[in-house]
């Protein structure tokens, strides 16, 4: 029998779940461009990852959330693990109660769950206001114990704040958005509305489908269309050099994030650019893709929770930050979620 899950270091509270503020994120199961493991070796690195601490499980692409809920089940504390997954709505639909419920009831006969840890709601087209007659029926299935919790993704700051008003306090626990050193954007209304409603961001991006990292400082810019990047790196490598400045800002970037790292004993720049995000009292915690059965990043990732950033480090990286255009993305592409609509 596997032991019980080391405790994180850092907790923070969601409705009435106490949880780790690294998830792991499951959307590289989503495409063999990732790399790919026979089902049984991705269920024992999930064991390896809940071993460590890491309870927190998020995204429902491709098989993630069979293969989720075939590892939870065997889990010897099942309640331990926490599982967060999606209803994205992307066409016209009318969201009646018989839909929205089989949509539900879908992911929790895929994840062999009861009760559904964290539904994360999807709407694509804001101009159909059928998403607050969703989200009502998703808040009614909540109160009959198959929802446990209700969080957006990739929503706005004008329409979470309207559906916050409208669902009532605790009614939205959550937003799923992107948030590094690169994209700043939640910094700005997002902010203020996840203060006013009690909402906290799960991150993603937050190391740009790993170019925040030690394995890129000194590299010459990929081939945006090579074959050796992953799908990650092509669409976070384009918004470096294309909306945020240029590779050779970005190298700047990698070495002040170096500098910072080497004052803490094993730290990476990942680590730094993730404590950076986690750092934000908005954010609740940092979604960290993982290749599962094909890498593993456990005791890195683990070192997040070893240090906090001095004054002088966070001076240090706005000195970078303030050549880039981060700050114009709020206008240049638009508020967290735009890039997708």
């Amino acid at each position: 029998m596997l032991p019980s899950p080391k405790p994180a270091t850092e907790t923070f509270q969601l409705g009435d779940f106490v949880l780790p503020r690294l998830f792991t994120g499951l959307w590289q199961l989503s495409s063999n461009s990732w790399g790919s493991a026979p089902a049984a070796k991705i269920r024992r690195q999930m064991a390896t990852y809940a071993e460590n601490g890491y309870t927190a499980f998020a995204d429902h692409y491709g098989p993630a959330e069979i293969l989720f809920g075939e590892f939870r089940e065997r889990w010897p504390h099942p309640d331990d693990i926490f599982g967060a997954t999606k209803w994205c709505v992307f066409k016209k639909v009318d969201p009646t109660r018989a839909l929205v419920e089989a949509a539900v009831q879908d992911r929790l006969d895929r994840m062999k769950m009861q009760r559904i840890d964290l539904l994360q709601f999807h709407w694509q087209n804001y101009e159909d206001h059928g998403y607050l007659t969703a989200l009502y029926h998703l808040q009614d299935l909540q109160r009959e114990g198959k929802i446990a919790l209700i969080g957006l993704c990739n929503f706005d700051s004008v329409r979470m704040n309207e559906i916050c008003e409208e669902m009532g306090p605790g009614g939205i626990v959550s937003n799923q958005v992107q948030f590094s050193l690169i994209d700043i954007r939640p910094l700005y209304a997002m902010a203020e509305v996840c203060k006013k409603h009690n909402v906290k961001l799960l991150t993603y991006g937050t190391v740009c489908g790993g170019f925040l990292s030690d394995a890129w400082l000194g590299r010459e810019e990929p081939d945006l269309y090579s074959g050796a990047l992953t799908p990650s790196q092509r669409k976070y490598l384009d918004m470096i050099v294309k909306a945020w400045g240029n590779w050779a800002l970005f190298q700047s970037l990698l070495l002040v994030l170096r500098s910072i790292a080497d004052k803490y004993e094993g730290v990476s720049i990942a680590n730094v650019a993730t404590r950076w995000v986690l750092d934000h009292p908005f954010v609740g915690a940092v979604i960290i893709g993982a290749r599962m059965g094909v890498s593993e990043h456990t005791d890195d990732n683990r070192k997040v929770y070893s240090f906090q950033l001095s004054a002088e480090d966070r001076a240090a990286i706005e000195t970078v930050l303030a050549q880039s255009n981060g700050a114009r993305l709020i206008r240049t592409i638009g508020d967290c979620g735009a890039e997708y609509r």
